[in-house]
């Protein structure tokens, strides 16, 4: 049992630290709440207890203080309708006089949402004053922000230091995502595959480094997979390729080559004549991409061949796509890796889906019952399987 599962709310506010850093179209509605839907159960445990729950949370980048744009008003209504119509009340600052008497007046059984953390600076600079104005609104500190875990910042790391150690505590979804990433690092079923898909090799470089000591199978997709197959001497047309890599990719197959583990590069592309949703594409061989011809998905041979992979293995990491799945005509490659998954995990495999672009191809595929995990952290996770200290779960671990 959890830290948090065992503690008794009553009567107590719970600061949460959540991730609501969720994408909003133009009419400012959510595109996707996985983080927010992850994070109701934390809160209705301190609800159900008799608490009340006060949450902070970031939303985008902004740069100038406050902005519209980025004010969480906009998710407040989504976010009372996962909770079934509890009362949320909404602060227009997270610290000064609002904030402070809206804390205080606080009734068990509701929830307090305050206003962008990051409209302070002070935020993401890990400051210490700041920090305290926030600790001082709850009298118990939790950390349910796994995606932000990887940040030293003002709420999500310094401001452990200002509770008692049995008042700070995990949420369950970052307990959650921590046994999870810890299942996959330490205790993984073989044969185990990490499938890496993504623009840049340079992204990876750690992760890939780390799973050559882990993996039994590693399938490159994505961009990166061009720079690959650069490195082995392969025309690629006009396809994404970090040239100043070439040497690290052939170092990274070498040392593939020496730990015993299988590297899987795709065999065939689907190309096409320019980057757009309307362009003419082809399917070709990979050493036989057409000059001003760039790979956009793996092709047909490629699919087949991870798709066996993932079928017989134990232990699935997934991180990043096979191409550019937001535009129909370069969807079918990561459509079916993520549908190979299911399959594998149907048969009793282990999967778990890491890193923004991986999730949101889960959720637009309608995969998202039939894997394992799907993780909220993408920075976070990669930087915890590179073997990285992340400042927000060493400030409540490392009391």
């Amino acid at each position: 049992m959890s830290a948090l599962s065992n503690f008794n709310f009553s009567g107590k506010k719970a600061l949460i630290r959540v991730d609501f850093n969720v994408p909003l179209n133009a009419a400012f509605q959510i595109t996707d709440d996985t983080r927010m839907r992850a994070a109701v159960p934390t809160i209705q445990k301190v609800l159900h207890d008799g608490g009340s729950v006060i949450l902070m949370s970031h939303l985008g980048r902004p740069k100038e203080g406050p902005t519209d744009k980025y004010s969480l008003k906009h998710i407040l209504h989504h976010l009372i309708k996962l909770l079934n119509g509890t009362t949320v009340k909404f602060a227009s600052d997270c610290i000064g006089n609002e904030a402070v008497n809206d804390a205080e007046t606080l009734q068990p059984g509701e929830v307090l949402l305050l206003e962008n953390l990051r409209f302070y600076k002070e935020e993401e600079k890990g400051d210490v004053a700041f920090a305290k104005k926030l600790a001082s609104l709850g009298d118990v500190y939790v950390n349910d922000a796994f995606g932000t875990a990887h940040r030293a910042h003002a709420s999500t790391a310094v401001i452990a230091q200002f509770f008692e150690p049995a008042h700070k505590m995990f949420g369950l979804l970052m307990n959650a995502e921590v046994a999870n990433a810890e299942k996959v690092m330490h205790d993984a079923s073989t044969p185990f595959t990490a499938i890496l898909g993504g623009a840049k090799v340079s992204d990876k470089i750690l992760i890939i480094e780390m799973l050559l000591n882990k993996a039994n199978n590693i399938i490159i997709g994505g961009g990166m997979a061009y720079t690959f197959l650069r490195a082995q001497g392969h025309p690629i047309g006009t396809s994404i390729c970090e040239y100043d890599k070439l040497d690290l990719a052939n170092e990274l197959i070498k040392k593939a080559a020496e730990k015993g583990v299988k590297l899987f590069i795709p065999v065939d592309s689907v190309v096409a004549d320019r980057f757009a949703a309307d362009a003419n594409t082809q399917i070709v061989d990979n050493d036989n991409i057409p000059d001003n011809w760039m790979g956009l998905d793996i092709g047909e041979k490629s699919i087949t061949l991870f798709s066996d992979v993932i079928k017989n293995s134990k232990t699935i990491l997934w991180n990043g796509p096979m191409g550019v799945f937001e535009m129909e005509k370069f969807q079918n490659g990561t459509k079916a890796i993520a549908l190979a998954i299911a399959e594998a995990t149907k048969q009793g495999a282990f999967s778990l889906i890491g890193g923004g672009d991986s999730v949101a191809a889960i959720n637009q595929f309608d995969l998202v019952d039939q894997v394992s995990y799907v993780s909220t952290g993408g920075g976070a996770l990669l930087e915890y399987f590179e073997g990285k200290e992340l400042p927000g779960i060493a400030a409540i671990r490392n009391v």
